[in-house]
């Protein structure tokens, strides 16, 4: 009679769609290991086909996949990745979202709306997802919609210590664009050593995206350099108009500081033409040459998303990354 062996070893194994191949790359890298080969392409009427080149049976897999336009097609993409490594055995799927599509359809405003962030993560689960991870995401109740652990890893220290480098904290203010995001700001105070707080008053139109009404500042600003934090940039209307409110209070000068770039036309006219003295980002979403300006830094997201991937394969703590405020 032979004798049956099993393996009790982890095996890691990382995937990367088509949408950000160079975060994955250097995820990959800090993480000591190659990208599993892919293949990924659409048949003529726009299907998308992914098939691994090598063997996945009782991996741990993460799927690294950002969620940037065109947005239906790579998420679209993700989940057939998951798919297929379900079918093909993978122990464990851990979705790796830097950027959660559709998060601003959180919930509804009006009547006869959807929940479409809700609708991602269902389909995420169905498709055979058993974690994701995503950094900053636009509201924190997401990490419910999934039923299963969700980390939220945050950009807040890498962006933070980017900025007390460079501006240091004596001059510095906190600016939060809109009163529901003051949260983020007081952690962004915190971290700076608790520089002073203020928000911009603002006036969203429920009938049409991307379109504020008006601004005003709350709070005293006059003289300081304003951090002016988000989680995304979009088309930059909200922003901007931020910015010159805070000029045309005072302002010693205004620094933006947000996670997602998602740089949607005509963001990069308007944060070019802005009185900001610099546009501060991570790569969580790949930026195309034609969105590089000179005001814009960005930050690389690869090492916090490696050390959370690494948390997770190890069963660490992705909670311990940030003090406890996870």
């Amino acid at each position: 009679m032979i004798g049956m062996k099993r393996t009790t070893e982890k095996n890691l194994m990382i995937f990367s769609g088509r949408a950000h191949p160079d975060l994955a790359e250097q995820v990959a890298d800090i993480l000591g290991t190659d990208l599993v080969p892919t293949s990924a392409y659409e048949f003529a009427n726009s299907e998308i086909y992914v098939r691994y080149e090598e063997s996945v049976r009782g991996c741990d897999a993460f799927v690294i996949q950002s969620h940037t336009a065109p947005i239906n097609e790579w998420i679209m993409e993700h989940l057939i990745m998951v798919d297929a490594l379900k079918r093909a055995s993978a122990k464990r799927i851990t979705v790796v979202m830097p950027f959660y599509g559709y998060a601003r359809q959180d919930k509804k405003h009006r009547g006869r709306e959807p929940i479409s962030a809700r609708l991602i993560a269902d389909l995420f689960k169905t498709a055979g997802a058993n974690r994701l991870i995503c950094v900053d995401l636009h509201a924190d109740q997401i990490q419910g919609y999934f039923d299963g652990p969700v980390d939220h890893l945050m950009a807040l220290p890498i962006l933070t210590e980017y900025v007390l480098d460079k501006y240091g904290r004596e001059q510095l203010a906190v600016v939060s664009p809109d009163a529901g995001r003051i949260k983020v700001a007081e952690r962004w105070s915190a971290k700076l050593g608790g520089v002073p707080l203020a928000f911009i008053h603002k006036t969203r139109r429920t009938d049409r995206p991307n379109e504020t009404v008006a601004n005003r500042v709350v709070g005293d600003v006059a003289g300081r350099i304003c951090v002016l934090t988000d989680d995304m940039i979009d088309t930059g209307g909200t922003i901007v108009k931020a910015a010159e409110a805070l000029m045309n209070d005072g302002a010693a000068g205004v620094v933006i500081a947000a996670t997602h770039a998602i740089l949607s036309d005509p963001a990069v006219d308007r944060l070019k033409n802005s009185p900001a003295m610099e546009v501060i980002v991570t790569d969580t979403l790949p930026i195309a040459p034609e969105c590089e300006f000179d005001k814009l830094t960005v930050l690389s997201i690869a090492p916090l998303v490696a050390r959370a991937i690494r948390e997770v394969f190890e069963d660490g703590s992705v909670t311990s990354m940030f003090d406890g405020h996870a």
